[in-house]
This record gives C-alpha cells, structure tokens and sequence, in this order.
C-alpha cells in the first residue's frame, strides 16, 4: 500500500510539473529544423481543425487553448495585463522580478498627420539576481481609417516582432489572455513565432466560404523555410478579393534566421476583410537573459501587415524597449 501511494504522489508531482510549466517555449538563436519559426497555435491544425487559420477563419470555443488541449505556446494568463503571468517556465511562479518599465505606446496613423489607430501595451520585469528579464506586448486596435484610400481600411497587425537580442542565446515565449476579458471575442492569439526579422505572409485558399477560409492558398506554408529571405516582410505585394484563389511562390515564403529578433504572428485588427473582429492580440511574452536594465529604443517593435486578405505590405516601427540593440 505504501509503494502505491508513494507511486501515485510522484506520478502526480509529475504530471502537475508538465502541466505547470505547459507553454513557455524555448526559441533558441539558431531557429528550428528548416525553419526560423515554430507552430503556437496553430500546432495540429487541419483543414477540420483549422484554428482560426492564422486569423483567416473564424475562432471556435472548442478549440481555444487551455489547461488541457491546444496549449502550445500558451500559458495561464494573468489576472489582468499589468500582472506577471501566474507561471513561469520552470512551473513555479516568478519570484524576485520587479517590474521596471512599463508604457502605452500609441501605434501612429501610416497616413501622416492622421490620428493613432491603436495602443501598444509594453510591460517587463527584471530578476537583477539572476540578470533575466521579461518583456510583455498587448496590441489594441482601434476604428480608424488607416490610409488615404477610399472608404476605411484597418491596419491588420498580423506579426509583431521584439528586436534586441542578439546577445541573448536561447530566449523563452509564451502568450496568455488575461482573464478579465473574453479570448474568443476579442483576442487574436499567436499562431507561430519565430527567430527571424522577415515576417512571412500566410492566407487562405480564399475568404468566401468557411471551407475554403480552413484551407491554405496554393504554395502557402505554416512554417516558411530558412533559405535566404532578409526582407521585414514577404508575401504577395497585392490585396486579393474573397473570391479570388490566393496563390504564391515558394521563394516568398522564406525567412532566414536572425537571432536579434522575435517574430509573433497573430492577426490583431479592428474589423478584419474575412468578418472577424480580433481588436486585440493576446500577451505575447519573452524572457531573456539581460545584464542591465532595458532601455527604450527606436526599432525595438514593429508592427508588420503581411497583406492576408484585401489588404498590402505595410510595416510600422516604434520605440520599445530593448535588452540590446534593435
């Protein structure tokens, strides 16, 4: 009887360690086996799974992350975006991080002189007894007209890309939903994230029906290749109607590794082209290695449209803070 309980209490310190230290995901300098990036949320997707196909299909509450299915990448959120997420990578909670910056960065309009169009929420913490830090990024989009074309076009944030690491060998990610709002209305979660600076363009066969929304346009990958694209950004420079069948080449969909860079791909964006609405993407979460304290610095974020819909190649560059050089 005694051997059984022991056997049963260590199978259970286990399985709650699995459990506890769930989501947070080492992204190493050197990217991943034939790629710069690994699947988040979209690890298992299918055709009748799709996921939200990297934003182009419409989010299902049976198939959001949680304790239990659809977690990669995932982590228990925080009570609200301000608080450090309940569990850190070693599947204890933080101890000895001390919040040392926080800001509300607002997105400026791509048209000049035109109003903000969203808010970037940028938090970190620091251990200064272990020289780690952690950084966090919310993206809010708002309803407003973001180019001088006519009738309203929405910056769509489908990548968010933390710069500043160069220094740092493997870093950790993670992403939550704080719990004081409701993920499958309003957040966007990370569907891949990557040790690249390129963000890769990604859509769907097309956007007219909800099969064809769960499908991958013709030569589209969920993991581009690392062979010699450097760009911020590739993918078809061209917006594509609903009915139109999206098509592009392989050489678009390449992304060398860049080990100063953090790419989250998400699909943030007020009233997207497919029907949805994700105003916000989740927390997006990187703990790296840090020998003094983060300083804020042009580049260190940058907002990438990958054109995904009706929509073109646009990038926005903001001050953020940075570990090392953006």
């Amino acid at each position: 009887m005694k051997n059984t309980l022991l056997k049963l209490a260590v199978i259970g310190a286990l399985s709650f360690t699995q459990y506890a230290q769930a989501g947070w995901v080492t992204v190493p300098s050197t990217g991943f086996t034939g790629s710069a990036y690994t699947n988040c949320y979209n690890a298992g997707r299918t055709a009748s799974v799709p996921k939200g196909n990297f934003g182009s299909h419409p989010l299902v509450a049976a198939q959001y992350p949680s304790s239990t299915a659809s977690n990669t990448c995932w982590t228990t959120g925080p009570s609200t975006e301000a608080a450090l997420p309940p569990t850190s990578r070693t599947g204890s909670a933080f101890t000895g991080f001390t919040q040392t910056g926080s800001a509300l960065r607002p997105i400026p309009n791509p048209v000049s002189g035109g109003s903000t169009i969203g808010n970037v929420y940028e938090k970190y913490w620091r251990n200064p007894t272990t020289n780690t830090c952690l950084i966090a990024t919310r993206v809010n989009m708002l309803n407003v007209d973001s180019d001088s074309e006519a009738g309203t076009q929405y910056f769509e944030v489908n990548d968010v890309v933390r710069s500043g690491f160069s220094g740092s060998s493997d870093v950790y990610i993670a992403y939550a939903f704080p719990s004081n709002l409701t993920p499958i209305t309003v957040m966007s979660p990370v569907y891949r994230a990557g040790r690249t600076f390129t963000s890769v363009q990604h859509r769907a066969l097309k956007y007219d029906t909800l099969a064809n929304k769960a499908l991958n346009g013709t030569n589209y990958l969920d993991l581009p290749t690392a062979n010699s694209v450097t760009s911020a950004t590739s993918g078809e420079p061209t917006g594509i109607s609903a009915t139109t069948t999206a098509s592009t080449t392989s050489a678009t969909q390449d992304a060398v590794v860049n080990s100063n860079h953090v790419d989250f791909t998400m699909d943030a964006v007020y009233q997207d082209d497919d029907g949805s609405t994700n105003a916000y993407s989740a927390i997006a979460y990187v703990e790296a290695s840090c020998s003094a304290v983060p300083t804020e610095q042009a580049g260190a974020i940058r907002l990438r449209q990958t054109g995904q819909e009706n929509a073109t190649l646009k990038a926005i560059d903001m001050t953020g803070y940075a570990i090392g050089t953006p």
